[in-house]
């Protein structure tokens, strides 16, 4: 009887429950396995007290929950961890304690949920002999060995919700409305939501916009009678020759840098350069949280069978994926490091041109 320890690292996204609910369910009901879920990421191998037992009724009911019900830390590198000391900010190797605790748990494998960067951790922790599954997650959709991640639908369908309601206000009152939604330096999000909103404007990281491109298009839709207009804006979109902007970190100094404000710096400058009024929404954490859509939890479902299954196989160092509709696994070496951005030749994104919609070229 094998042991499989899962855990959920990086930012939250809806689906996660579904991915550890199958991965329950399948290794008890098919395998006849014990599953240990351990808290808080990472975190709950380094800190005492934060492993527990999941059963069949431990997982009942939280299929259609958002989150996870094991908890996630973005912050929790066992390999870089970093704690206060005296005041300053100080790195530590915690991986061989990891290790250590793993194998003193009983555990004979971990099957690790997350983004690129706790994949990543999770290749280095095979490297170093322990048994690792892993399964991809990110509402950004930018990993290049899946076609989609569970969490982006859900994300998609929250950012489309919100522009559908801005656009009555914004027409409403003649306004420029501008939306900020996630997806780090991938525009996913934005192209996705953009189109099935109806978006005028769509700008993501892979193409730097041009304010003059920008200010031509309000100013033409005024001309023919449209007096607002709907900007989607990424939180990576940065302007030609520009940068992108962040939040100030400054309060805690333990935080990863975080990108935010692309939104606000475009409304300042449309507001100086137009006499149009402007305003800016942004979406944030409401395009993660709440329940996830019935692909997202398919697909969590898929992932979290097939993770067992690769562990029933003792097929380690390996993760999930999609490809065609269907699961298939992958070495986790090849999957990671290499982000998956929106191509200037993509279906949406052609297609989104040639109906007018600007990408601020």
């Amino acid at each position: 009887m094998k042991t499989i320890g899962i855990l959920t690292g990086g930012g939250d996204a809806p689906g996660l429950n579904a991915v550890i609910r199958a991965a329950v369910k399948t290794a008890i009901i098919t395998y006849k396995y014990q599953v240990v879920g351990i808290q808080d990421g990472f975190d709950g191998l380094i800190k005492p007290g934060k492993m527990k037992p999941l059963t069949i009724e431990s997982v009942h009911g939280i299929l259609p929950k958002g989150g996870t019900i094991l908890g996630t830390t973005n912050r929790g590198n066992p390999f870089e961890y970093k704690v206060s000391q005296a005041g300053e900010v100080v790195t530590k190797d915690y991986s061989s304690i990891v290790a250590h605790n793993v194998r003193e748990a009983g555990i004979d494998c971990l099957i690790i949920v997350g983004g690129d960067g706790t994949l990543g951790i999770a290749q280095r922790f095979h490297e170093m002999g322990l048994p690792v599954v892993g399964i991809p997650k990110t509402i950004d959709n930018d990993l290049s060995a899946t076609e989609f991640t569970f969490g982006f639908d859900t994300a998609v369908d929250a950012a489309t919700w919100a522009v559908d309601r801005l656009h009555s206000t914004a027409e409403s009152h003649h306004r420029v409305m501008l939306i900020e939604v996630m997806g780090r330096n991938a525009g996913w999000i934005s192209l996705y939501s953009g189109v099935a909103g109806g978006a005028d404007v769509i700008l993501i990281p892979e193409i730097p916009y041009n304010m003059d491109s920008i200010v031509a298009k309000i100013q033409r839709r005024s001309e023919g009678g449209s007096k607002f207009s709907l900007i989607v804006v990424a939180e990576g979109a940065m302007p030609m020759g520009g940068g992108e902007s962040y939040v100030n970190e400054e309060i805690d100094k333990l935080a990863p840098k975080r990108l935010g404000g692309a939104a606000e710096t475009l409304a300042n400058r449309i507001s100086k350069l137009t006499s149009f009024e402007v305003r800016t929404t942004v979406l944030g954490h409401l395009q993660r949280g709440g329940s996830p859509s019935a692909y997202d939890r398919i697909l969590g479902t898929k992932f979290g069978a097939a993770a067992v299954r690769l562990v029933s196989q003792d097929k380690y160092g390996y993760m999930v994926a999609l490809r065609d509709n269907k699961v298939y696994d992958i070495e986790i070496a090849k999957a990671v490091g290499a982000m998956k951005t929106v191509s200037l030749d993509d279906d949406l994104l052609v297609s989104a041109k040639e109906m007018g919609i600007c990408f601020g070229e």
